[in-house]
């Protein structure tokens, strides 16, 4: 197996665990939140979908998908590249109306589709090692070693939420 092909397959199985965590949750299951200062099942998927599409979107030059496709009007959210949740109050969470699944998971979708389009087409070890203008990242390889982190972090988030909520058993093993 070449590496680049490990690379893909892990944003692979991120999107897999995030979409098994959501199947069959209803809009109010998406938005429940166990206390007024934790993030919901629905805020998180979002989160972790916009975070990809925003880095993603940034390493290849283009626009993101949450602009250019209009998916901003679907979770009927404002069409502000900026607005992937990193700053947001518990009460901007508490504001925030997930949209039912088949539309997270239409997004999710059409960011991994973006993702193994940017990875098998533009993934090398000099990419890897490419500046880039970020605050927090030097290079392409720091870039995505922080969103694969991170979205696992949050799928996990998601996966404990949907047992707090819905108890054992939903996750087949």
């Amino acid at each position: 197996m070449e590496w680049q092909k490990l690379v893909i397959d892990i944003f692979v199985q991120i999107s897999k665990v995030l979409e098994r965590a959501l199947d069959g949750l209803t809009t109010e299951d998406l938005n429940y939140r166990p206390s007024h200062d934790t993030n919901s099942m629905g805020w998180l998927a979002w989160h972790i979908v916009r975070g990809q599409d925003r880095g993603i979107a940034g390493l290849l030059g283009e626009e993101q998908l949450w602009v250019k496709d209009g998916w901003h009007a679907k979770f009927n959210r404002p069409a502000d590249p900026q607005d992937f949740g990193l700053s947001h109050t518990p009460e901007d969470v508490a504001a925030f109306e997930s949209p039912d699944v088949s539309i997270l998971a239409g997004y999710q979708q059409a960011v991994l589709s973006q993702t193994k389009r940017y990875l098998s087409q533009n993934l090398s070890e000099a990419e890897l090692d490419r500046e880039i203008d970020h605050p927090r990242f030097k290079n392409v390889e720091a870039r995505l070693a922080a969103m694969i982190n991170d979205n696992l972090q949050h799928d996990g988030q998601v996966a404990y939420l949907r047992g707090l909520l819905k108890g054992k058993g939903w996750l087949d093993v």
